[in-house]
């Protein structure tokens, strides 16, 4: 059933509102780090730990998550996901010890998985060969603007309430995400450019699809967890310079707020200019650069702003990677490929980061740390060009 360019794009502004809500929830541990560690008495590698933590189920989750969808129904499976997601940011806001933190996190976690691999194979089914890059650019911008969201309104929380109130707040930014969610999908099926998907699952990821689809995946999982190191580690590095809370949260909101622009911005481009590899290597680079300078900058200020201009300009092109290489038939499976790859890099980079921001005694260790994920990033980009055309 073809679907009206009106009805595909109101699709994607229910997914893109859903999903900040769901990136409101991942920020808020970094967003409040210092009050947790105080609260809490855990230091930046536990930090890390609790933020890789909402992400950790997709380890799991991700690669049957397609398949889930495919057989219950992606606008169901999507809500299930809302349910623990707010199930879990229950669990925290009533928890008083750092164990109950962790299990609300990973019950917040699961549901987020679920979310997010079905929202994105839902807008590859409605836009694959249609201004893909550009829809993309949009649906994963509600990352950054979810993410820069608590940055900038978390800390205020909890610096007039306390961390309890903070947490409040991130639970009810959840249930409103879960009730627009119902609300805006109802008499729009988000599965319903999906269905003709599920009659023609007749395909197998093998070969050089597989290949191309694991490739793809690191590619995001290398990128996210490099972008990561802004928004987990930011606010935690200006505060070693001096910085208050509040200042260096919002400084580092104001960066994701830009790639809230730059993000959309290099899907245009990538889709109107038709050198989507260009916009992607030189953003590429650009990023891994300013990661490199920022945290020795005299102005670290005008840095940020540079970031958020220029970090979110690689996501479109590779988000539009896997619908160059999957067909109906094999999307539901490459999704859950391509986002368990993504999550192995999420979880673990913020991880490592944080050990490695222990043992130098700063957190700008994180940064040069993102740097080099960029660099490994660069390369796979040219070893997913080599590999032959699927149809070859």
């Amino acid at each position: 059933m073809q679907q009206h360019a009106s009805n595909r794009w109101f699709v994607l502004a229910v997914l893109f509102t859903a999903r900040v809500t769901m990136a409101f929830q991942f920020q808020s541990v970094a967003a409040l780090s210092p009050v947790y560690m105080t609260v809490f008495g855990v230091e930046l590698s536990d930090i890390g730990f609790l933020i890789g933590l909402y992400l950790a189920p997709g380890l799991i989750f991700a690669l049957p998550g397609g398949a889930i969808g495919q057989r219950f129904g992606d606008r169901k499976v999507i809500a299930l996901g809302m349910v623990l997601m707010l199930i879990g940011a229950g669990v925290m806001f009533s928890a008083q010890s750092w164990e109950g933190q962790i299990a609300g996190r990973l019950v917040a976690g699961t549901g987020g998985v679920l979310l997010n691999v079905l929202m994105t194979k839902v807008v590859t089914d409605h836009f694959a060969g249609r201004e893909i890059a550009t829809a993309m650019g949009i649906f994963i911008n509600s990352w950054p603007v979810g993410i820069a969201a608590a940055l900038l309104m978390l800390p205020l929380v909890a610096v007039a309430g306390g961390l309890t109130v903070a947490l409040a707040a991130v639970a009810v930014s959840t249930a409103c995400g879960l009730l627009l969610f119902v609300v805006g999908s109802r008499g729009n099926p988000a599965e319903a450019a999906s269905t003709a998907a599920s009659a023609a699952a007749s395909e197998r990821l093998l070969g050089v699809r597989l290949a191309a689809t694991i490739i793809a995946g690191v590619i995001w999982g290398l990128y996210n967890g490099a972008l990561a190191m802004v928004f987990g580690f930011g606010p935690a590095m200006l505060v070693e310079r001096g910085w208050s809370l509040a200042a260096a949260s919002s400084t580092t909101s104001v960066t994701l707020w830009l790639v809230a622009i730059s993000v959309p911005l290099g899907g245009f481009l990538a889709d109107r200019l038709g050198h989507r590899d260009r916009v992607l290597l030189v953003g590429l680079v650009v990023f891994g650069l300013l990661l490199l300078v920022a945290p020795g900058a005299n102005n670290v200020y005008l840095v940020f702003i540079l970031l958020g201009l220029c970090a979110g300009l690689p996501a479109g092109p590779i988000m539009a990677l896997p619908s160059t290489v999957l067909g109906p038939g094999t999307r539901a499976a490459g999704m859950g490929v391509f986002f368990t790859l993504f999550y192995a890099g999420v979880v673990f980079a913020p991880v490592i980061a944080g050990h490695l921001a222990d043992r130098a005694g700063t957190a700008s260790a994180a940064f040069h740390f993102g740097s080099a994920l960029l660099a490994a990033c660069f390369l796979t980009v040219f070893v997913f060009r080599a590999l032959p055309k699927p149809n070859a």
